[in-house]
């Protein structure tokens, strides 16, 4: 999928039933940003200083958050990215659609290796994420990527 041109609205590449999801413009984008950032002051980073929030759309329609829990032993920490993951379970389960990561001054952020193997397994290839580069498939972030599909 290529991405919409600047201030055109663009589709993800299919929502739960397989057809192409409803179309999502700039006003949804923002949205998302807004709701990410509000996530991001909710973010418990005092080791780091580096808050993060995320948000997404869920083919349903709803829009879920998540913001990074450090902890003192740092490898507990939880990225923003399973604190989404955990609420879209908890909320109902349903495929991401549309997603987007912003750093504690509200700017676009790319989501790490780890985070993007998670988002593929809740999003799939066609998940659009908003990247400091423009709106891009997962696909495109995580090339050749491993997923249930490769378990017998």
């Amino acid at each position: 999928m290529t991405p919409a041109a600047p201030g055109e609205p663009e589709t993800a590449s299919q929502g739960a039933d397989g057809e192409p999801d409803a179309v999502f413009g700039e006003a949804d984008w923002e949205a998302l940003r807004v709701a990410a950032r509000d996530a991001m002051s909710r973010a418990y980073a005092p080791y780091s200083g580096f808050p993060v929030g995320v948000a997404a759309r869920v083919d349903d329609g709803r829009i879920i958050t998540g913001c990074n829990v450090e902890n003192a032993s740092y490898g507990l920490s939880l990225c923003a990215e399973c604190g989404l993951v955990s609420q879209l379970q908890a909320t109902g389960g349903g495929r991401l659609t549309h997603f987007t990561c912003v750093d504690g001054t509200g700017s676009a952020l790319v989501p790490c290796g780890r985070c993007r193997q998670l988002l593929y397994e809740f999003g799939g290839p066609g998940l659009l994420l908003e990247t400091p580069d423009g709106r891009r498939t997962l696909d495109e972030m995580l090339p050749q990527s491993f997923g249930p599909q490769h378990l017998g």
